[in-house]
């Protein structure tokens, strides 16, 4: 394999044109299989122009886990690349001087941990940590709302958010130590008003609890690290003015909640990646139309303009992007920059009586939301509400595409079209390489077999009394990682400190008002259940670590909704606690949602255990991004049904479900 050949300093390009702004950073999501692989893939995009890093972290190391825990199973590797020890974090940035990047990490439970081993291997390479530049996301309330990757109980979370913060502000004045992360509250369904409400709640909520950590003085300077990661939808008019709104309000607030006079300092900085919500499995060339409008809505807008943007790939609705497709994404953005004269103007929108009168229309409704949460005691004791609502404008969301209200094209309307030859050949998505877990694995073993043992225990018993005691986090973490300790090893000393937490799952156990057009299918469900002499039960389980919950909550909402027994525990569940939910509940359908593409592991060890129990009569259905081929193998293993993101229409799962439970044919007309 050829070495890539990287620019001599990672910068942006430099401007012919002095009448021109410089561009946004231009990033790409990246990270998979191994470290090895993942840095010959940064490599390769730093050579094709990207700008920046940004790095995406499998879920073990997301949660907390080493690749080898029982929760791990399946998916090492698949989301983004597993980091488990110092050796995994030097492999990633190998021959990428750190001192000269800017590194942005999607990574908020494990925060901590990540940018611990981050400086370790910094200071390996011989940089000046105090000039590092970057991000850590290391938002955690948006996980109890939308991602999923918490560890431990909200309070000890916001506290170890603000131990980064503090830590960032004495030893790496140029870090980002918290992305406020609004992104995946639009994929869970979030309207404009609530993005903007619950993303400036937690903020609001960081900067409260930080307040207590940095001197008055150095206050205003850490409000001015703090920056925003936002979503940006089709309706990207909306959108705009929505940034727009996003940049009044929190100079507003930082200058009337916390008094911070220099404007400088009241700067609402964000990055973005736009909606992947929105990207379809049908006719999936359309969506490379809708990534570029929605990059529109973040760069249009000079006063209201990305400081750094990455873009999804056309086919992710399919499965992983290749590098090809990742390259698209790459080469819309430096066509908007670069040979377009957008940079050459103001902002395009001052004065504009339409997007005003939209601004301020957004503002309020936000407005009104954030004293709802202040209210109820502020973000963290608001969790529940949050998830409550997001839940129910997700549904509300999902009724106006099945009923055509809004119209996405290829998907309800116009549907008929040409086959896609880019989808066409058997290496039109990436697959993973389905060696490299076991590569995982028997590295991280070798790991532990050639560290300082002791060395290691006395540093993580300083990372557990540092949780217990209320010490910055940060001291002892970065002492561990030098010392060898792992990502799971670290955040066992954060669950045994804080205890584990559940999340709310937002699915009420009482029927929604929205029952319109359920006529039939209540009526089939009531019959059936008549038949069974109780009410169908439906057990809707989330194995593995994906956290990606919104599909699981929504069908668990609508059988609700249709009069089924629905049982919903949420997130992180193993194959063995569903088989013996599905047991004791005596469950009649079991249904699977997987979205991180670990399904064929985790089915095969559930249908083994059904199996084992004697369940084979209580049919599964599965569903998630799901390549034909895997589809086939889990109708083999005895999936009953297996639905992908093109089964948009509810109503036609729910009587698929009463079907599965009734042999007698029940279908709509």
């Amino acid at each position: 394999m050829n070495e890539t050949k990287l620019p001599t300093r990672f910068t942006r390009p430099p401007m012919t044109d002095t009448q021109k702004d410089r561009p946004w950073l231009f990033r790409t999501y990246a990270g998979h299989s191994t470290a090895k692989a993942s840095n010959a893939l940064y490599r390769g995009n730093l050579a094709k122009g990207q700008t920046g890093l940004s790095v995406a972290f499998d879920l073990p190391t997301q949660t907390g886990y080493d690749s080898d825990h029982e929760l791990s199973r399946g998916e090492v590797g698949k989301v983004g690349v597993p980091v488990a020890h110092l050796g995994d974090m030097r492999a990633l940035f190998k021959d990428i001087p750190l001192e000269q990047m800017n590194t942005s990490m999607t990574i908020n439970a494990t925060a901590p941990w990540l940018l611990s081993l981050y400086i370790a291997v910094a200071e390996e390479q011989g940089a000046d940590v105090s000039k590092l530049q970057g991000t850590v996301q290391n938002d955690i309330i948006k996980e109890y709302l939308s991602r999923g990757t918490y560890i431990c109980p909200p309070k000890p979370s916001l506290r170890m958010i603000t131990d980064v913060a503090a830590y960032t502000r004495e030893h790496l004045p140029k870090w980002n130590p918290m992305n406020v992360c609004s992104y995946h509250l639009q994929e869970a369904g979030a309207t404009p008003e609530q993005e903007l409400a619950f993303a400036l709640a937690t903020a609001t909520a960081v900067l409260d609890d930080l307040k207590g950590k940095v001197s008055e003085e150095a206050f205003p300077a850490m409000v001015g690290r703090i920056s925003f990661f936002v979503n940006a939808g089709i309706r990207f008019v909306t959108e705009m003015c929505k940034m727009r709104a996003f940049v009044e309000l929190w100079d507003e607030i930082t200058r009337e909640r916390y008094g911070v006079e220099d404007p400088k300092f009241r700067r609402f900085r964000y990055g973005v990646q736009v909606n992947s919500l929105g990207l379809t499995e049908q006719q999936p060339e359309n969506n490379v139309y809708r990534i570029l409008i929605e990059m529109l809505a973040v760069t249009l807008s000079k006063n209201a303009r990305a400081r750094a943007v990455q873009l999804p790939a056309w086919n992710e609705a399919l499965g992983l992007p290749r590098p090809w497709d990742q390259q698209w994404s790459l080469r819309m953005q430096q066509i908007l920059a670069y040979e377009t004269d957008l940079l050459e103007y103001g902002d395009l929108f001052d004065g504009n009586p339409a997007v005003t009168k939209k601004v301020e229309a957004l503002k309020e409704g936000a407005r009104a939301e954030l004293a709802q949460i202040d209210g109820m005691g502020g973000a963290v004791a608001s969790i529940e509400y949050m998830k409550s609502r997001l839940v129910e404008s997700n549904a509300e969301r999902i009724t106006h595409i099945e009923t055509g209200n809004t119209t996405v094209v290829g998907v309800n309307r116009w549907t008929e079209g040409e086959e896609s030859p880019l989808t066409a050949g058997e290496e039109a998505i990436m697959v993973a390489d389905p060696e490299a877990e076991a590569d995982q694995l028997a590295r991280l073993n070798e790991w532990r077999n050639s560290r300082d043992e002791a060395r290691v225990q006395a540093a993580l018993a300083k990372v557990r009394e540092a949780a217990k005691t209320g010490t910055n986090i940060m001291i002892p973490s970065i002492e561990a990682a030098k010392a060898g300790a792992t990502t799971g090893e670290w955040g066992d000393m954060v669950r045994a400190a804080f205890g584990q937490y559940r999340g709310p799952t937002g699915v009420s156990k009482n029927p929604s008002n929205r029952t319109e057009g359920l006529e039939e299918i209540r009526e089939q469900v009531s019959t059936v259940s008549d038949k069974l002499g109780r009410r169908l039960k439906f057990l809707v389980g989330k194995p593995g670590l994906d956290g990606h919950s919104n599909g699981a909550e929504q069908i668990a909402a609508r059988a609700r909704d249709c009069g089924m027994d629905i049982s919903y525990e949420g997130i992180r569940l193993t194959p063995e606690e569903i088989v013996t939910a599905a047991k004791e509940e005596d469950a009649h359908v079991v249904g699977l949602s997987i979205l991180s593409g670990s399904h064929i592991p985790l089915i095969e060890e559930l249908m083994g255990r059904m199996k084992d129990e004697g369940l084979t009569h209580i049919p599964v259905v599965v569903g998630g991004i799901i390549p034909d081929d895997d589809a086939q193998r889990l109708l083999g293993m005895g999936v009953a049904k297996v639905y992908t993101p093109k089964d948009f229409e509810l109503n036609r799962i729910m009587f698929d479900i009463v079907g599965l439970v009734d042999p007698a044919p029940v279908a709509a007309e």
